[in-house]
């Protein structure tokens, strides 16, 4: 097993970094015109031919592909390989219209399990590690990507998947897990549970890697404090491979991209127009390594800032900060624009934990917002403790950063249901109400 810690790679040159990625997308479009029919008459419909892209300059001039994409050529209309080069099938987790279903040659494997290695690695793994994976496994990416990285690394490797948290904690103890990969909430939900248990002298984690949803700095350092280990970030999307398109360092302060395989651009979302750097909009990737599901120019939604500046682990590569929200998954309430994320950081800052959950509705051609809060066990233990004082509390600090008025509910401990996958933050009911 060999170091994933690519110096050459990961520390190349921004010349270099270009060079790679003009050559490989000038390739790939080539072939993705070549192989993809589906891709072939989008880029004829906009009067593109592959000899237009000369270099990563030219990109702007391909068209998008988007969700819908997906969905219209699913299953198999997006597919540059004949099945036969395949070796698997990854899903996502959606529930409405049509899944996605992405596919992967032994090469698309290779090239996603090192991408996550470098993610290990970057959060100090080594051969030396137990790593502790409850991601789901199965059609979601979380779970067999670390695993494929973990043995890229040389790391003893716990594939736990998700749920059965006894089972999670005494493994834990027992085989001394020290890296644990899961969604943040699991997270925080393996803090709460072990210290509810008394174990937390048992635990040997030293880092954590966290993803598939959105979570908050507050949250972060929640974690952190809770099980006594640095908390990273990991990104991924199933349409691209899978977590380690991008992973956070020891600096902490966002994800590098692995610029050698995925070119990332930042646009405008209602108008498309590609945003300089240090702009905030839309994520966009274009695959350059993929056989099997090369996407090209494929919209995340997620929106956030890609920056170059020189960052101390030694990287060079483009980093990306904390998606700050998904153009897609946005609320708008009341026409006002409100992300998740915004909520979590009212409550964290003011002593509650990461659990709650948002209901939206609407009467009378009027929304309204209602944000359930979970009392932390000391304050309801306290017979002095105000609810309303609080509750009043977070209303103004919700409205704050908000702009429009939520109401609060504190609930008992306990009440919201765990999630040992995705949390499911939102309950929007305003569908019930249409006619």
């Amino acid at each position: 097993m060999g170091n994933y810690y690519q110096e050459d790679i990961e520390c190349a040159s921004q010349e270099q970094i270009r060079t790679w990625q003009n050559e490989r997308l000038v390739k790939q479009v080539k072939y993705v015109y070549d192989n993809v029919p589906y891709y072939r008459t989008r880029m004829k419909n906009k009067g593109v031919e592959p000899e237009d892209i000369k270099s990563v300059e030219d990109l702007h001039k391909l068209p998008f592909l988007t969700k819908d994409d997906l969905r219209d050529a699913y299953p198999y209309g997006l597919m540059a390989r004949p099945l036969s080069d395949c070796v698997r099938i990854q899903s996502t987790s959606g529930t409405t219209g049509r899944r996605v279903v992405a596919f992967y040659t032994q090469h698309d494997i290779d090239l996603w399990d090192e991408c996550c290695a470098r993610a290990i690695m970057a959060a100090g793994g080594t051969k030396d590690d137990v790593v502790h994976v409850c991601y789901g496994y199965g059609l979601f990416t979380g779970g067999p990507g670390l695993n494929g990285g973990s043995h890229k690394v040389g790391s003893l490797t716990l594939p736990m998947s998700s749920g059965n948290t006894d089972r999670q904690i005494q493994f834990m103890t027992d085989l001394g897990s020290t890296i644990l990969c899961c969604t943040p909430s699991y997270a925080a939900y393996l803090g709460e549970a072990i210290h509810e248990r008394g174990v937390q002298d048992k635990i040997k984690l030293k880092a954590g890697i966290f993803g598939a949803e959105a979570w908050t700095e507050e949250m972060r350092r929640d974690i952190e404090k809770t099980l006594g280990i640095k908390a990273y970030d990991i990104y991924g999307l199933t349409e691209i491979s899978g977590p380690g398109v991008s992973f956070e360092c020891s600096e902490q302060t966002g994800m590098h991209i692995n610029e050698d395989h995925f070119i990332a651009e930042i646009i405008d979302p209602a108008t498309g127009e590609v945003l300089p750097e240090g702009e905030k909009g839309e994520l966009v990737f274009t695959c350059i390594t993929k056989e099997a599901f090369p996407l090209l120019r494929y919209r995340t939604r997620d929106i956030c800032v890609l920056s170059r500046k020189k960052c101390s682990c030694g990287r060079t590569h483009v980093k990306m900060s904390k998606p700050m929200g998904r153009s897609d998954d946005m609320l708008i309430v009341k026409g006002v624009n409100v992300f998740p994320s915004q909520i979590e950081t009212v409550l964290i800052n003011q002593g509650f934990a990461a659990n709650y959950q948002i209901i939206v509705s609407r009467e009378k051609n009027s929304d309204s917002i209602e944000v359930q809060v979970e009392l932390t066990p000391a304050m309801a233990a306290d017979a002095t403790f105000d609810k309303e004082l609080t509750r009043k509390k977070l209303v103004s600090g919700l409205k704050d950063m908000l702009g429009i008025l939520a109401e609060v509910t504190l609930v008992e401990p306990k009440s919201i249901t765990r999630s040992e996958g995705k949390a499911v933050r939102v309950i929007d009911k305003r569908n019930l109400y249409q006619g």
